[in-house]
């Protein structure tokens, strides 16, 4: 079983940057798909963007050009790197896995594609 734990979260001023990480507990030797995800109080939760075990990336199309997803040679971990921050970028991150996607397919925005989610990290954009 694959366990998935965020950190790297905290408060920043408007217009900083933040790099959050999602480690996984093992290595995944299959071919996978993780995510990143966000829920501010009061909505729902919302994508932000997805790479495979390939490093095919596939960005909501409000995070493009502010945030950028990345994964370490040894694929344990998974990086999110949060520029130009906002306050309604407050939120709880999550990053979420699925195991078995295969590698020439695009990651999945979808919500219902992942099955392992990590417990969050809170991000805090102060104006």
């Amino acid at each position: 079983q694959v366990h998935l734990v965020e950190s790297g979260g905290g408060s920043v001023e408007s217009g900083g940057s933040l790099k959050l990480s999602c480690a996984a507990s093992k290595l995944i030797e299959s071919n996978y798909v993780m995510g990143w995800f966000r829920q501010a109080p009061g909505k729902e939760r919302e994508v932000i963007a997805g790479i495979n075990r390939a490093g095919l990336t596939n960005y909501a199309d409000w995070a493009k050009g502010r945030f950028t997803i990345s994964q370490d040679n040894a694929k344990i971990t998974m990086v999110l790197q949060m520029n130009n921050l906002k306050p309604e970028d407050t939120a709880m991150y999550f990053c979420a896995a699925r195991l078995d996607w295969p590698a020439w397919a695009l990651p999945s925005l979808h919500e219902a594609s992942y099955s392992r989610w990590g417990q969050g990290t809170q991000v805090t954009v102060s104006s």
